[in-house]
């Protein structure tokens, strides 16, 4: 497992300190309910307390972070309500990314996606990897999108979504249909179908819901 918990070797700032700890908080390295030391983490990435505040009030403000007044700070605990309004915001967002790719060329996007859904396939049998390779999935839909400010939107859900299927990877995994349906979904904007695409992207955010929140 990756420790994203380690002295930064290079000159730190407050987003780069940000990046560390949002990768951390994905992959289950600060756990949901966590209550984060600054003198620790000072200490554990080799930076001083000021840049690490700066970093941890951007975590704050993407709601990773939750100030609890008099206790401190503490990493989120994503409710089943969280994860429901969590994959609503995701799916807007990849609705919109979405079309905007729809809008030109497609047959690259698509490509590239399905090349994504083949390493999916060849991980079967490995959750973690395919977990990931899922993401993978999504966060490249957005960015074919051309659009930073849906690229940056989706950087915070992407990061619950880590939570999510880190805490419930078993289970998340079980029955498993998820290179089927991104299959379907590469294909569906590879051949410019918007109705399709749409609607495959709604299946596919309940779908992920039902295995993460009604299991």
């Amino acid at each position: 497992m990756t420790n994203y918990i380690e002295p930064l070797a290079q000159e730190s700032t407050p987003s780069i300190i940000a990046d560390k700890l949002r990768m951390a908080i994905g992959h289950g390295e600060l756990k949901p309910g966590t209550q984060l030391g600054e003198a620790d983490l000072a200490r554990k990435l080799g930076v001083s307390r000021g840049p690490l505040r700066e970093g941890m009030q951007r975590l704050t403000q993407e709601g990773l972070l939750i100030s609890i007044r008099n206790r401190g700070l503490f990493v989120i605990d994503m409710t089943p309500a969280d994860v429901r309004d969590m994959y609503l915001a995701r799916e807007a967002i990849e609705r919109a990314a979405a079309r905007n790719i729809l809008r030109g060329e497609t047959e690259g996007p698509g490509t590239e996606l399905l090349h994504i859904v083949d390493d999916m396939s060849v991980a079967e049998g490995d959750p973690a990897a395919v977990s990931e390779l899922d993401i993978a999935f999504h966060e490249r839909l957005v960015q074919l999108s051309g659009s930073p400010r849906l690229v940056r939107m989706h950087q915070t859900f992407i990061t619950e979504t880590r939570m999510c299927i880190h805490a419930l990877e078993q289970t998340y995994s079980a029955a498993d249909t998820r290179v089927a349906e991104h299959y379907a979904l590469a294909e569906a904007i590879r051949t410019g179908n918007e109705t399709w695409t749409d609607q495959l992207l709604i299946a596919h955010m309940d779908d992920a819901i039902t295995r993460l929140v009604n299991r």
